[in-house]
């Protein structure tokens, strides 16, 4: 039986540009955190970096022959800051500029609708050597940044996304310390998280104040927290869990205010959190819809050894991905009408959804039909939370093609396109010709 989404449905492929652009130091870039953070002994489990990457920066005219090859309806893409601006301020770089000029260009061309994602975690090392994310002046830096963006490309870009994950580049980036600038202190992470979202509303405030026509939005990691028992203390770990990743982000965004609960727990731990009521103002201006990268549920537990929420995940045993994830497509059903029933019927997006597995090239041909059955099934929960009233209104796989998965280097491969690294070859794989199919009847088969 095929189960059909509604005629507008809009079906792609997302990317982000330290992942896959390479040319790291042409064209007048400035160093990005990642680049510095790539370069360090140590921080990548392969030690690779992206310097090279998929060298879509010279091969995009390729890849957008990849994405009409695919049906992609449209393709979501983000800005390298450091292109634009080399010192995070100050004088644009017209090159840089020139790259995505031409690259959204080639994708109006071929009736590829452009998502531009403003900010996906390649922040100017510049500006990271100046307090970075936990300085609040990066805020403002990045409004300026925005604003050029919207003035210069807003007329042929009619989707824009301000950050991408805001809680994983922060928590990651500046708590744990296995993300770029690799900080460890969860007063500078809290910190970080602030000023992020005061960036958000300050971009949302820029493009509105330029009259664009077009949607703005944020893109956030977002994940059902699941007791691991009916014991009490479980039950309250897995809702810090979610106080923490989702409604410290959804909150202030969606009700003007962060949770009170979170505020005190962190008081708790002696790391003060203070709301100026302007910021305040910015951070939760309306958008016009929300991304939503959805891979897999928590199941918690109570562990009195993790700082602050005293909490953790349990790791899946059996029916998982590459990444140790388990595979849970009910998940995103759950999250998609959890969203409704809290914060209204905001127009969404999955601006995310994808798996890694061992794939292999064999022949010029790469069988994955794991991931198939994966982008199957969770296609058949989105399809089931539309027929629930959820107002949503496209589905972005992650991701077009194998990259630079972060800390695991090129150990996981992602893409529904193989890509061999030495030759720069693309092969699509099985679950591409199968979204490519899936697109073609604007609906799934089950």
């Amino acid at each position: 039986m095929l189960y059909e989404f509604p005629k507008d449905f809009i079906w792609g492929c997302a990317t982000a540009s330290y992942q896959i652009e390479g040319a790291f130091n042409e064209d007048g870039k400035g160093p990005s955190i990642w680049d510095v953070f790539t370069h360090t002994p140590g921080n990548i489990i392969d030690g690779s970096n992206g310097d090279v990457a998929c060298d879509h920066y010279h091969r995009y005219a390729e890849d957008v022959k990849l994405m009409e090859t695919l049906n992609l309806k449209a393709y979501r893409f983000s800005i390298s800051w450091p292109r634009i601006f080399p010192e995070g301020k100050g004088s644009v770089n017209k090159k840089g500029l020139d790259f995505y000029k031409r690259l959204v260009d080639a994708l109006n061309s071929a009736s590829i609708i452009p998502f531009a994602t403003i900010y996906h975690w390649d922040l100017p090392q510049a500006l990271e050597e100046k307090g970075g994310w936990a300085d609040l002046d990066t805020s403002k830096y990045f409004a300026d940044y925005s604003y050029v963006l919207f003035k210069e490309l807003g007329d042929s870009i009619p989707f824009w996304i301000t950050l991408n994950e805001p809680a994983v580049f922060t928590y990651l980036g500046y708590g744990i310390g296995v993300h770029a600038p690799g900080k460890k202190d969860s007063g500078l992470a809290t910190k970080a998280t602030y000023s992020a979202l005061l960036a958000h509303g300050l971009a949302v405030e820029a493009y509105r104040s330029l009259g664009v026509k077009g949607q703005i939005g944020i893109t956030l990691n977002l994940t059902p927290m699941h007791s691991a028992s009916n014991k009490e203390e479980d039950i309250l770990s897995a809702r810090r869990m979610d106080l923490m990743w989702n409604r410290w982000f959804l909150d202030p965004i969606f009700k003007g205010s962060f949770p009170q609960e979170f505020i005190e727990l962190l008081a708790k731990n002696g790391i003060s959190f203070e709301v100026d009521s302007e910021h305040m103002k910015k951070i939760s201006l309306k958008i016009d819809f929300l991304g939503v990268n959805y891979y897999t549920r928590n199941i918690v537990m109570y562990d009195p050894k993790v700082p602050l929420i005293n909490a953790r995940s349990i790791e899946p045993t059996t029916n998982k991905t590459e990444m140790g994830w388990e595979i849970y497509p009910e998940g995103l059903y759950e999250l998609l009408t959890s969203i409704k029933r809290d914060y209204g019927n905001i127009p969404l997006y999955i601006t995310e959804n994808g798996s890694a597995f061992k794939d292999e090239l064999i022949d010029e041909k790469v069988d994955d039909p794991e991931r198939e059955d994966y982008l199957k099934r969770h296609f058949y929960q989105a399809y089931r939370a539309i027929k629930d009233g959820i107002d949503l209104k496209g589905y972005f796989v992650w991701s077009l093609m194998d990259n630079f998965e972060w800390a695991y280097g090129y150990t996981k491969r992602f893409g529904i396109v193989y890509v061999d690294y030495p030759t720069q070859k693309r092969i699509i794989k099985r679950s591409g010709y199968y979204y490519r199919k899936v697109i073609e009847y604007n609906g799934v088969e089950l």
